[in-house]
């Protein structure tokens, strides 16, 4: 059985730039011989935090929709590709409010004292990638976004591998004419499947 492998992509457009970018790192992945897994946010419902506190008793949120079962799919797999673009020199809302219920993680983490990948000892270190896309080239525009991004993979326990952020990519389909970000996606898509 090889790397299982998944991608989660944040971006209301199921054919925005980030998704497509994810799509060619784990069609790389697959040719490395993972076993491959894309999920799109928008398919699924997902509240935000309530900062409730529910989570510090048992280090799973209390709120009943899909954001767990999501969260199980991240947690079986060996390599995440995290895929939101930048919204208003931001981390997307779609990824920041699934992000926020990360918060359960914490809570087993810090208050609990517990690994969040209870067969941890067992499995390849978990790797990851996040990938974004700006419309804009203003100074700092991934900043806000990379905290967040490394902040999410922490709580999950995975390293992360790579980040690759591109500015200037607004319209529909525009990262599709930038070959150095397709080969590079690729590249990393390999090293994460074949690893």
């Amino acid at each position: 059985m090889g790397t299982k492998c998944l991608a989660l992509a944040c971006s209301p457009r199921r054919d925005g730039n980030t998704a497509l970018l994810a799509g060619q790192a784990l069609e790389a992945c697959r040719r490395a011989g993972g076993q491959t897994e894309f999920l799109f946010l928008a398919d699924y419902r997902c509240a935000p935090c309530r900062a409730c506190e529910g989570c510090y008793a048992t280090g799973r949120c209390v709120v009943d929709d899909d954001a767990g079962f999501l969260f199980d799919r991240i947690l079986a797999a060996d390599r995440l590709i995290l895929a939101a673009p930048v919204f208003s020199m931001g981390i997307c809302a779609q990824a920041k409010m699934f992000i926020d219920r990360a918060q359960q993680f914490w809570a087993a983490r810090y208050l609990l004292g517990k690994s969040v990948v209870p067969d941890r000892e067992r499995r390849p270190a978990r790797r990851g990638v996040f990938i974004s896309c700006a419309g804009t080239t203003l100074p700092g525009v991934f900043d806000g976004a990379l905290q967040v991004a490394r902040y999410f993979f922490k709580m999950l326990e995975i390293d992360l591998f790579a980040t690759l952020c591109y500015a200037g990519v607004d319209k529909r389909g525009d990262i599709l004419k930038n070959a150095a970000a397709l080969e590079e996606a690729d590249r990393v898509g390999l090293i994460l499947g074949g690893s």
